[in-house]
């Protein structure tokens, strides 16, 4: 499919909402709405659970597309922070780095009643929702899909013009990674 597409891969779902718990207490929500689960080499914790939040995206202003945020390389975000490597996100990422190179692995959380802006990112993404609601949407081009807490992977086509809202009364909370050796048809 052009914009989503639903890989022949699952994780088990209790698996991975343990696995948020023991990130969440290692590092809560309270500095930001996503927490990194790969670094750069030699960044230091707690930092590090926060560094790689940003990068560069493009969105537009009064018809013409310009560059918000700072350009980040992907590829330096090669290292699973040690703190998190007792979880099962630590299977995750090794299962998804065997059939993809990878960027920047992130737990996203998306508040109830909230969106994101209309925007453009320079790869693909992979999502496996680990928490969500039917009111959870995300938006490429004029395609709309809910992505369900099943186990499933998706990779997004985030090159496209694309948000994600939340109009639901729960938190939407995913693990996303950025993929670097994708392209869609």
């Amino acid at each position: 499919m052009e914009y989503f597409e639903k890989l022949p891969l699952i994780f088990d779902e209790n698996k991975l909402l343990a696995a948020l718990c023991q990130v969440l207490d290692i590092a809560p929500w309270e500095r930001q709405h996503q927490i990194c689960l790969t670094k750069k080499e030699g960044e230091k914790s707690p930092d590090c659970f926060y560094e790689g939040n940003g990068g560069i995206y493009r969105t537009m202003v009064d018809g013409q597309e310009v560059i918000r945020q700072q350009e980040l390389d992907e590829r330096d975000y090669n290292v699973f922070i040690p703190e998190f490597e007792h979880t099962y996100f630590k299977e995750v990422y090794d299962t998804l780095s065997k059939k993809f190179k990878l960027g920047r692995v992130r737990i996203l959380l998306k508040e109830p009643r909230s969106t994101l802006s209309w925007h453009r990112d320079p790869e693909p993404r992979l999502h496996i929702p680990i928490i969500t609601n039917p009111g959870s949407i995300m938006v490429i081009e004029n395609v709309a899909k809910h992505l369900p807490a099943d186990g499933s992977v998706w990779i997004t086509n985030n090159t496209k013009y694309h948000n994600a809202f939340n109009g639901g009364e729960e938190s939407r909370i995913h693990l996303v990674a950025c993929v670097l050796n994708y392209k869609f048809n």
